[in-house]
Formats: C-alpha cells, structure tokens, sequence
C-alpha cells in the first residue's frame, strides 16, 4: 500500500462520489436528524482543512479539521468500507490532528455515532474521552461527543 494523505479539494469529482457513498452509509446507520454531515461546498471554507487519503493515486478516505478556537472539530471522517482495518482511518486521524497543533488548537472535538465501534475505539485509542454535547449539537441517544486536549 502506497498511502498519502494531503489536503484536498471536497469537491473534486473522485471525491464527491466518495462523500455520496460515505452519505448513504450514514443513512444506512442513522435517521436524517442523527447525521450532521457537511455538505463538500462547505468543507471549502477558509478554516477547514480537508484531508485526502489515497492509495497509489486512489482516493481510499478523507477526514475534515474545522478549526473554531480554541478548539478543532473532526468532520466527514471516513474510509472505504472496502479496505478498512488498514490503518487508513488512523493515519487521517493522525494529519488532522498534527494540522490542529500546527493552528494551535487547544483540543480537539467530534460527534460519531454509536453504531460505529471501530471508529469509537479508533478515537479511543489515541486519546479521546467522553464529553457533554458542545457548540450547536444537542444530546441524541444515538450520538457520542469526544475530546482530546492537545499538548
């Protein structure tokens, strides 16, 4: 495996056919009201940063940093159903979380779902604890909100 992960363009057409499949796993997973997904226009914005995770060329995963200091939020994580358990989900989390120390962040945020336990222990595994719903979210028996305070 050939793996690079870099900034990128949401919507970029190999992406926008990624972020389309990652929707409809979501919606598999979750009622509309629990997916609080960004739409690819908005992962343009100024304070976010949009990683791209390909393999030899190919787009495998993407995750997103919208930086709101002091804190970062993680946004639209997600790898190819295909080739998970690759270290692919991993080594996003890992840029994303190098791009928020560099915009010295002093934590980071994220809401994922309850029926996804790998990406639950992935977050778990590199740091992140069980916080209260921040910013704009509200509590959702099907959500999970984590924090990693950055050093």
């Amino acid at each position: 495996m050939a793996l690079t992960i870099a900034l990128g363009d949401p919507t970029d057409r190999q992406i926008t056919r990624m972020i389309a499949e990652s929707d409809a796993y979501y919606a598999g997973l979750y009622p509309a009201e629990s997916n609080h997904l960004l739409e690819p226009s908005s992962l343009r914005a100024p304070n976010v940063s949009f990683f791209v995770a390909r393999d030899g060329g190919i787009v495998c995963g993407f995750g997103a940093l919208v930086a709101t200091s002091p804190f970062g939020e993680i946004k639209r994580m997600y790898v190819d159903t295909q080739i998970r358990g690759r270290g692919i989900g991993r080594a996003i989390l890992m840029a994303i979380e190098r791009r928020a120390k560099d915009l010295r962040l002093t934590h980071l945020r994220l809401e994922t779902g309850i029926r996804q336990p790998e990406a639950i222990a992935l977050y778990r595994t590199h740091g992140f604890t069980e916080i209260e719903p921040f910013a704009d979210y509200v509590a959702d028996s099907l959500s999970i909100f984590m924090e990693k305070l950055l050093a």
